[in-house]
């Protein structure tokens, strides 16, 4: 088990360096100018050309490339080209926005995704299944932006009930904590929402049919026979094995979740990784996206890696498999 977390760390390793790469060479081939911004008749063409060479912007591609990867590995991701801060700065106010938002919906996709699967699965064919088929697929086949806009229209600018965007209301300079706590989580529903609940759908209709197909073993005959309660066969011997193949639909959807957060984060004006891509893609801002890439990377990475561990605490067959190998 230990030789197999080290080399998938090792892989780990040598995915996140090629896709950082391959980021570095599409952004300077993209069209575009990172001193675009500064084409203004205030601005003398020979101050554009010195922040160039301070920049190093001036330098061969490849250059740039052996140079920014020197500092990469010193830990060091950079100066923002349209912030002038270092982007470690920027990250350490990004990163914890979009792990709430992340996290918050990646519990609701969780929770009601499994719950919602589970038990349709144990009323399938019922009004209650039936129902639940047609929300998940509207659900499921409703894009994110449009489901954001009509929530915020609905539930912000014609009810009034919650808040339409930012992560927090614009004066909290008088509220206590507990009031604080509850401003940001209102602030935290329209866009978790729309991020988790909305995806939980597709996990739903997965949860449902690894449950149907569980519940026609022997194994839950024998054990409903013995006069089990149904909550414990459905809890202790369907759920457990229904499960096996549903971690790989949780694993593989944090990519989704990370990439949903971008629209959302920009809809809500989160200030997230997002946001902050979003802008530094527009403005040819090289340090910035090539750090949040590798954020994001190492968060998928560890999503997978966390999805496999998931598949030996589930399954003990798996484990000695692998100690065989």
């Amino acid at each position: 088990m230990v030789g197999y977390f080290i080399r998938r760390f090792l892989q780990s390793l040598l995915l996140i360096w090629i896709v950082l790469t391959i980021t570095f060479f599409l952004m300077h081939l993209a069209p575009g100018d990172p001193m675009a911004r500064y084409d203004h008749p205030d601005i003398s063409p020979e101050t554009v050309r010195m922040m160039r060479e301070q920049l190093g912007l001036d330098r061969p591609v490849l250059e740039q490339y052996f140079r920014w990867a020197g500092s990469f590995v010193t830990g060091d991701f950079g100066t923002s080209l349209r912030y002038n801060r270092p982007v470690g700065e920027l990250l350490k106010v990004a990163i914890p926005n979009t792990l709430r938002l992340t996290v918050a919906s990646l519990f609701l996709y969780m929770v009601i995704g499994i719950m919602l699967g589970m038990v349709s699965a144990a009323r399938r064919y019922s009004v209650f299944d039936r129902m639940t088929t047609v929300i998940s697929l509207f659900l499921y086949s409703v894009p994110s932006f449009w489901l954001a806009l009509m929530l915020i229209l609905f539930f912000s600018l014609k009810l009034g009930v919650l808040p339409s965007s930012h992560i927090q209301s614009l004066d909290v300079s008088g509220l206590s904590g507990l009031q604080l706590f509850a401003d940001r989580i209102s602030h935290l529903i329209l866009p978790a929402f729309v991020l988790g609940v909305a995806s939980a759908a597709g996990l739903a209709r997965y949860m449902r049919g690894s449950m149907i197909d569980v519940l026609k073993e022997d194994y839950i005959r024998t054990a409903r026979a013995k006069g089990l309660p149904e909550g414990r066969v459905l809890m202790k011997h369907a759920f457990r094995n229904a499960a096996i193949p549903i971690v790989t639909i949780m694993g593989l959807s944090l990519p989704f979740l990370l990439g949903g957060a971008v629209i959302v984060e920009k809809i809500f004006s989160w200030p997230g990784m997002g946001g902050l891509m979003v802008d530094a893609i527009y403005t040819r801002d090289y340090p910035v996206v090539l750090a949040i890439n590798f954020v994001v990377a190492v968060m998928v990475i560890l999503g997978n890696l966390l999805a496999d561990t998931g598949y030996a605490l589930l399954d003990p067959r798996i484990r000695s498999g692998r100690r065989g190998r």
